[in-house]
């Protein structure tokens, strides 16, 4: 019998713009854009379909969110809409609204150097992960995310290696790797069984690049369960608690 909760979970967007919002907010590419009290931009977010994102920010689980997260959740007093007509044409609102107001609880896009993109593509027998100046159409990308995709590229790289290699852990990721040593293009071989495991890695990393970071870790500790030393279960953790904090809003 499944345990009950004592307390529900707290709702503060629900309890302030009611469900009403969430159950009709369109379900079509756009922007949306969180305001405080003081109708201050607190955090500009894309979406595929804005209705499914809007979802995500229903319920703030302690457990399950970081605390800036928690503290946007807490701060937003409104939510403005911005339908837009493709997933490309809300990218490029995205960008210009956060090169333009800088919104304190985004971490990716409101840099003024020059533009960085996380980008990777599966194939047959290995994935590659990029950082590229521009999206290109031979890669999934995200972005522009500048100076920090340095260091979410080196994250990333390590951790998904060592879900395509557990037996090898930290030990033997490929020279330099374990310092972020990799250059602009890292490519992560794949054996035949990790062929199969990774048809999905593409759609988890969506996730993990949407915020919705806890599948993706799933699977990366579901990758390496026969890790036992605490060396390596402590670089793990490391990499996947950067990535998480790197998205939370």
């Amino acid at each position: 019998m499944a345990q009950m909760l004592l307390f529900s979970d707290p709702r503060p967007l629900v309890e302030r713009l009611g469900p009403e919002f969430f159950r009709h907010a369109p379900q079509c590419p756009g922007v949306y854009l969180m305001r405080d009290h003081a109708e201050t931009v607190l955090y500009v977010g894309k979406a595929k379909n804005l209705r499914k994102r809007l979802a995500s920010y229903r319920v703030a689980n302690p457990d399950r969110l970081g605390r800036r997260h928690l503290r946007l959740l807490r701060a937003v007093q409104r939510i403005e809409l911005r339908p837009c007509d493709s997933e490309t044409s809300a990218l490029e609102n995205e960008s210009m609204l956060l090169r333009t107001l800088r919104p304190r609880f985004n971490r990716a896009g409101t840099w003024p150097g020059p533009p960085r993109f996380l980008a990777w593509r599966l194939k047959s027998q290995h994935l590659d992960l990029a950082i590229l100046p521009a999206a290109s159409p031979d890669w999934q990308t995200y972005g522009p995310v500048g100076a920090g995709a340095v260091h979410i590229h080196a994250a990333l790289a390590r951790v998904l290696w060592c879900a395509a290699h557990p037996r090898c852990g930290v030990a033997g990721l490929p020279e330099g790797w374990f310092a972020g040593r990799h250059g602009q293009i890292c490519s992560i071989s794949l054996s035949i069984t990790a062929q199969s495991e990774f048809q999905h890695c593409t759609t988890l990393l969506e996730n993990l690049f949407a915020g919705r970071a806890e599948s993706f870790c799933e699977w990366i500790a579901e990758r390496t369960t026969s890790w036992t030393h605490p060396f390596e279960l402590g670089v793990r953790d490391a990499d996947l608690e950067a990535l998480v904090q790197f998205w939370a809003p």
